[in-house]
């Protein structure tokens, strides 16, 4: 994450806090982020450097027409700073700080397969222990932990995976 990114963000979050709209902000924010993430394209588009700023400008106010002021806001300040390259950064970043603001932290969980009913109770009753905080849960797809889970919570870590277990047995093995 860039830093400008880091900055823009934190500035959009006082503007959209000082006018009671931040929520909204956010909202718009998780739309831009889901659209850069389906959109391939819209990715390109905006980091090419050979479109005009111009069309980069007018084609985020066409498709976020509905979007805040505030919002629109950033996306003329891109235009005119020429950084229309970081606008997915900056609403990846807005979205962390406003759940921040809220107190809400984000549980990064990885699991060997998508979590099943139970496996969410499980991380659940973990993640209570942990922290105190509202809590969202992130869920990662990662084979390679072959069961169990990987639990993330800002920066404690909580290792119930099979390939975690295997480690500290050859690691006590091998003492």
């Amino acid at each position: 994450m860039s830093r400008a990114a880091i900055r823009y963000a934190k500035a959009i979050l006082d503007i959209a806090t000082a006018s009671g709209k931040s929520e909204a902000v956010n909202a718009d924010m998780k739309s831009i982020t889901a659209a850069l993430a389906e959109s391939h394209e819209l990715h390109v588009f905006l980091s090419s450097p050979v479109v005009r700023l111009e069309a980069k400008k007018n084609a985020l106010l066409e498709i976020f027409a509905g979007a805040q002021q505030e919002t629109q806001s950033l996306f003329q300040l891109l235009f005119t700073n020429k950084r229309f390259e970081i606008l997915g950064a900056i609403a990846k970043q807005y979205g962390h700080l406003y759940d921040e603001s809220i107190g809400v932290e984000i549980a990064k969980v990885t699991t060997a397969i998508p979590m099943t009913a139970e496996m969410e109770k499980t991380i659940s009753a973990k993640i209570a222990e942990m922290s105190s905080k509202k809590i969202t849960i992130e869920n990662t797809i990662d084979p390679s932990i072959i069961g169990g889970f990987i639990l993330r919570i800002g920066d404690m870590q909580y290792n119930a995976s099979v390939s975690g277990r295997l480690n500290e047995l050859k690691r006590e093995f091998s003492n």
